[in-house]
């Protein structure tokens, strides 16, 4: 896509269909299968209901199934792994999404470590964890890191031997994508909460990543000349709406691209969601 003196958006919504369409081919091959997600929330926190009802969206918008398996908030340690033990072992269930962060008094290291890493769509578990650090593509990466590569390479932008900038160090962005933006050959720095100078760290980068999951963090003053500026972070600000981690209006004039939130990141997150479950299914039938 050619790029105009004006700041173009990044939307997430022609990535999505671009990855239907690959979604649709590997369906075609599945000789009439359709395969199952199961969603699974513990208590009824709106950022988690407002996800599980996005992907569900997408899910039927794809032609996949969906089941949604919902726990009460105070559900026990023991009873909630039980039940997880069984929708894990279920022969219909091609992939599994776990809304996290779980309650404190259940251990989400246990269920990490429990989950069928076939099924572990969301790339929660150690072995997947793995082969994401490993560079090894048959692993499932985190479905955010992953939808921050697919809108570069969907809008053409070149990652090989480009300073990256990623600013958030979790294991559900930050660190796994700095490991798939190595493998793309890009050349990754990671900052956080102690970084010194994180305005001149960002400012360096050809591309900058918000994955700090704090509301309009970053504004024009960290971001580069013409830098590309991702934003994966989903906030909601004093009046009620729905922000990024960036001030996306802020950078208008500086950066030479950006992804607005919504209608970045988040609409590809759920795509991706999508293409591993076929992947998914498509493996466990050979």
């Amino acid at each position: 896509m050619e790029r105009g003196t004006t700041m173009e958006a990044l939307k997430g919504a022609a990535v999505s269909a671009a990855i239907k369409e690959q979604v649709q081919n590997r369906l075609a091959e599945l000789d009439g299968y359709i395969p199952t997600l199961a969603i699974i929330r513990v208590g009824e926190k709106p950022d988690d209901i407002s996800y599980e009802k996005g992907a569900m969206k997408k899910m039927a918008s794809f032609g996949l199934n969906v089941q949604s398996y919902t726990f009460p908030e105070d559900i026990s340690d023991a009873l909630f792994k039980e039940e997880f033990a069984k929708i894990n072992a279920d022969k219909a269930i091609d992939g599994i999404l776990m809304l996290r962060p779980l309650p404190k008094h259940i251990c989400e290291k246990d269920i990490e470590k429990m989950i069928d890493p076939a099924k572990d769509l969301d790339g929660i578990s150690p072995e997947n964890i793995a082969k994401v650090f490993a560079g090894d593509s048959t692993g499932f990466a985190p479905c955010t890191a992953e939808a921050v590569i697919e809108v570069l390479k969907a809008y053409n932008i070149p990652m090989q031997g480009k300073r990256v900038t990623v600013v958030g160090r979790s294991m559900v962005v930050g660190k796994p994508l700095s490991m798939l933006f190595v493998k793309e050959n890009a050349t990754v720095t990671i900052c956080h909460t102690r970084t010194a100078d994180l305005k001149a760290e960002c400012s360096r980068a050809e591309i900058l990543v918000a994955a700090a999951g704090r509301a309009r963090m970053l504004d024009s003053a960290y971001a580069g000349k013409d830098a590309v500026v991702i934003d994966v972070g989903i906030n909601v600000d004093e009046n009620g709406r729905l922000c990024g981690d960036v001030d996306y209006e802020s950078l208008e004039g500086i950066a030479s691209m950006a992804t607005p939130v919504p209608g970045g990141v988040g609409a590809v997150t759920t795509a991706v969601l999508a293409k591993h479950l076929v992947q998914a299914a498509a493996r466990a039938r050979g």
